[in-house]
């Protein structure tokens, strides 16, 4: 997404650049969704929009008129195919499918190792996260983002294809934050994905078990699995880009680019990116400079102290945002791009002594 935006601003065509990856980016790996008001650089790749989406509990269900705002839905494989098909028009773009194994930072130039070569060039945009960073600390909470998804194609019509389930908290809570998360394209097929915000992951068999119960509910008894899918996000609010040095900066997931509060990467990439494309070509390039803290990181904190001490007010939390709050609004401020006052509108709609709990313990720690 980097490199492409960079191909994009016409302003590295002097440059030499190397795209190392493990994965040669040939498979459809994973599935990615955004909400958006306006036709971006990557509607041609979309393949799925909605204008309406659900939220439900055990005790309610809302349906949200998303306008205007669409949820939109874009396949791995299309997106990889897209980027490399531009990258490849490009003579001084390189995409070797080589594993890295060695990164050392010297005086005037980044030494990169594989298991086949070795590189070198002046500066590193670094994509390979690592764990150990954010899970052997603990001033910062972690928790994941961890889901099974099923591709179905139902015999029953048993799907809404003009509106995604964005989460359905009714399914039982066990003491997490657990809810169905369903991306219909067709009244018999769709994504059925359980999905948790926890510490810790599950046996594979208790999501399948879940999804089967769901499906049932739902009406659909005969059906097929196309696809499977699963994934595992970190939300922390641990602060990557503190390990951006002279000549390396982490990017992605890597560098903090995940949204903490909701596991959502591909929209805050989206920005992120563009923002690095325009901060590599300032007169002030420092690495250590590239983002930092906002409100919106202090947020995402308050949320994810409460979950990670009470995994299962989470249900409880949501449902308040979403019984009454304003959809428009939501997504503005899960996008980062309220005023205080906006701030203050969506804030409110929540539990308050979790919150004010959560805010003594962030400020006296």
């Amino acid at each position: 997404m980097t490199v492409y935006k960079m191909i994009l601003s016409g302003k590295f065509s002097d440059k030499s650049i190397l795209l190392l990856d493990q994965d040669s980016k040939k498979i459809n790996d994973r599935t990615w969704c955004f909400w958006e008001k306006e036709a971006s650089i990557w509607n041609p790749i979309i393949s799925k929009k909605w204008n309406s989406a659900l939220f439900a509990n055990q005790d309610f269900n809302r349906h949200l008129a998303l306008k205007p705002y669409q949820y939109n839905q874009i396949k791995a494989i299309d997106f990889y195919n897209f980027v490399f098909t531009a990258l490849s028009q490009y003579s001084n773009i390189t995409f070797l499918n080589e594993k890295v194994t060695d990164i050392n930072e010297l005086e005037t130039h980044v030494f990169v190792g594989t298991e086949e070569n070795r590189y070198t060039g002046n500066y590193l945009l670094n994509s390979i996260y690592t764990k150990a960073f954010a899970e052997r600390q603990n001033k910062y909470p972690v928790l994941q983002q961890h889901f099974v998804g099923w591709f179905v194609k139902s015999k029953e019509e048993v799907f809404n294809p003009e509106e995604v389930t964005f989460m359905d908290f009714s399914v039982e809570q066990k003491g997490n934050t657990r809810f169905m998360y369903v991306l219909p394209t067709s009244k018999t097929e769709a994504l059925v994905e359980y999905t948790l915000f926890s510490e810790n992951l599950l046996a594979k068999e208790e999501y399948e078990n879940e999804i089967k119960i769901y499906l049932q509910k739902l009406g659909a008894y005969q059906y097929e699995i196309t696809e499977k899918e699963h994934g595992s996000i970190p939300m922390t609010c641990y602060p990557f880009w503190k390990k951006n040095t002279k000549r390396v900066l982490n990017i992605g997931t890597a560098g903090g680019w995940t949204k903490a509060s909701t596991g959502y990467t591909f929209k805050n990439s989206d920005k992120k990116s563009s923002d690095l494309v325009e901060f590599i070509q300032s007169n002030d390039f420092k690495m250590k400079n590239f983002q930092g803290k906002s409100k919106f990181w202090f947020y995402d904190l308050l949320l994810l102290n409460i979950l990670y001490r009470h995994n299962e007010l989470g249900s409880s939390i949501f449902s308040s945002l979403f019984r009454k709050g304003n959809p428009e609004l939501i997504f503005k401020f899960l996008d980062e791009e309220t005023n205080l006052f906006e701030d203050l509108q969506v804030i409110l709609k929540c539990p308050k002594v979790p919150f004010i709990k959560a805010l003594f313990k962030v400020v006296f720690k």
